[in-house]
């Protein structure tokens, strides 16, 4: 049957099969893309609770371990004790700060899909090429 169509016929079908297999591809992408982004929320929801938790028992810990060494030192060197326990969670503070800041400077998000599109055009440059 593809024998009797003429030129100007088979042209359009390939054209429509064309259109097809880049719409198909397409939504194979924007399903991942999807897929992807419920994870990482999925991910982060999870991260947030558990970092959230680690902070309060964090902070109710370093309250209780500042508390101990100011009433360890009440006597003789009271002020130093403050000072000194101030400093050392202003610093470490600071730390976890510059951590985490280079942590979220990571990009993770998508990475998959961007992947496969980046190997899609490999293979369309290729077969260009060809």
């Amino acid at each position: 049957m593809a024998s009797s169509l003429g030129p100007t016929q088979r042209l359009f079908t390939a054209g429509k099969r064309l259109l097809n297999s880049l719409l198909a591809t397409g939504e194979t992408r924007l399903r991942l893309a999807v897929l992807e982004l419920e994870e990482e929320r999925a991910r982060l929801v999870t991260l947030l609770l558990l970092a959230g938790l680690s902070l309060i028992l964090l902070m109710l810990g370093l309250g209780a371990l500042t508390t101990l060494i100011i009433v360890i030192f009440w006597e003789s060197h009271r002020l130093t004790a403050i000072a000194v326990s101030a400093v050392v969670l202003l610093l470490s503070g600071a730390g976890v700060a510059a951590w985490v800041m280079q942590l979220a400077r990571r990009r993770t998000l998508l990475a998959s899909t961007l992947a496969h599109l980046a190997t899609d055009r490999e293979l369309l440059e290729y077969r260009r090429d060809t």
